[in-house]
């Protein structure tokens, strides 16, 4: 609701909000709400399979989606001229330089996962209601960080080179997959064989399909930033 009246706002003082954008806002919410209420939630505390699609709502599809939102610029186009100085002093400071750094928050993402599925986390978080909790909240904040961190949509005043950005990418899809073949091997706790085989095979191949948007957006940000300006727009 906040982002819709952020819209309003903006649309009236400016040019008009996209609406793409707000699509892709509603869609990232709807996303994210499927993944910790529902059905899909409330199975997830028996069925892998069920935790998984949570967990590619979460941590991959709903991030990508807000990111596009771009509710940073939105922010900055609504909010008053002290508030908006104070949000750019936000993003310009050390904190956020360090996780902003695609090696930071690629480490936050993959490693928060490796930590959760190949230590007794799992097993623990669904008897743990304050851990559930925090388990969820690293799960989409990382992942979010991730994709910020690799296509930029909002301000970024640290900014990194595309060919950085795509090698740490790359390291980070290897780890999403070698984990991914990990779980398939090696149930995570309380978890039965058929669910790992299922769960670990979810995540490998969905997992990837995800990761190919955001190469595709990688990309395209890339051949924009590097195509001569006197070139045709296709």
């Amino acid at each position: 609701m906040i982002y819709i009246a952020a819209v309003v706002i903006s649309s009236r003082r400016y040019k008009k909000w996209p609406l793409y954008r707000t699509f892709f806002w509603i869609l990232g919410t709807v996303c994210t709400a499927s993944a910790i209420i529902g059905p899909i939630a409330n199975r997830a505390h028996m069925d892998f399979t069920a935790h998984m699609v949570g967990h590619l709502l979460l941590g991959m599809i709903a991030p990508i989606l807000l990111v596009l939102a771009a509710p940073i610029t939105l922010a900055l186009r609504t909010l008053d001229v002290q508030s908006a100085r104070r949000l750019s002093q936000v993003l310009k400071s050390w904190p956020l330089s360090i996780l902003s750094n695609p090696i930071t928050a690629s480490a936050l993402n993959i490693g928060g996962l490796w930590i959760l599925y190949t230590t007794g986390v799992y097993g623990v978080m669904h008897h743990n209601a304050l851990l559930h909790a925090l388990v969820h909240f690293h799960v989409f904040l990382a992942g979010y960080l991730f994709t910020a961190s690799m296509i930029y949509m909002d301000p970024a005043p640290h900014r990194f080179s595309f060919m950085f950005r795509a090698i740490v990418f790359t390291i980070s899809l290897a780890g999403h997959d070698i984990l991914s073949k990990y779980i398939f091997a090696h149930p995570p706790s309380g978890v039965t064989k058929a669910q790992a085989e299922n769960g670990g095979m979810l995540m490998y191949y969905a997992g990837d399909a995800i990761d190919v948007a955001l190469i595709c957006i990688l990309c395209y940000q890339w051949f924009k930033a590097t195509r001569p300006k006197g070139s045709l727009a296709l």
